[in-house]
């Protein structure tokens, strides 16, 4: 899926071809992914419901956000979840997290969705910012458990 490009910034669907570049973006914002594994999550999340999108100006892509719609109760419709959006240093206070988030609501909103979250580390230093002047508002936290016994 291609969502548009904007002064030199282009937003697209990530494949699994995308995974080298996608690890060295990954790896250096702390979260290191083979690459191999990192391209089969990419196709497992194209059938999924849910999508990885990318910006790209030239070489490695700036920057990923990743997102997955599922039905909710009490609402009629599915609601959007970000799971992560990490943009390059170099990316940062240019508008590509802007455009990121701007892709993102469309494919939710192509998903049927009614609402977009986005997940969010406490310790994320400026996200909370940047969600607040993107038109998010604070709505409570998550928790993570293994399913999985250690040891």
């Amino acid at each position: 899926m291609f969502l548009g490009s904007r002064y030199g910034l282009e937003i697209r669907s990530a494949l699994p071809a995308d995974a080298p570049g996608l690890t060295e973006l990954l790896s250096a914002s702390g979260y290191p992914v083979p690459s191999h594994l990192l391209a089969e999550q990419l196709e497992a999340l194209r059938y999924g419901h849910g999508t990885a999108l990318l910006a790209l100006e030239w070489g490695p892509p700036s920057g990923i956000v990743v997102l997955h719609w599922y039905p909710v109760l009490e609402q009629a419709a599915p609601r959007a979840q970000i799971t992560m959006l990490l943009v390059a240093p170099e990316g940062r206070r240019r508008g590509v997290g802007r455009q990121l988030l701007k892709s993102a609501a469309q494919a939710a909103r192509m998903a049927g969705c009614g609402a977009i979250e986005l997940l969010a580390a406490a310790e994320a230093r400026g996200l909370a910012d940047f969600c607040v002047a993107n038109g998010f508002t604070a709505g409570g936290s998550s928790f993570v458990r293994s399913l999985r016994k250690k040891g």
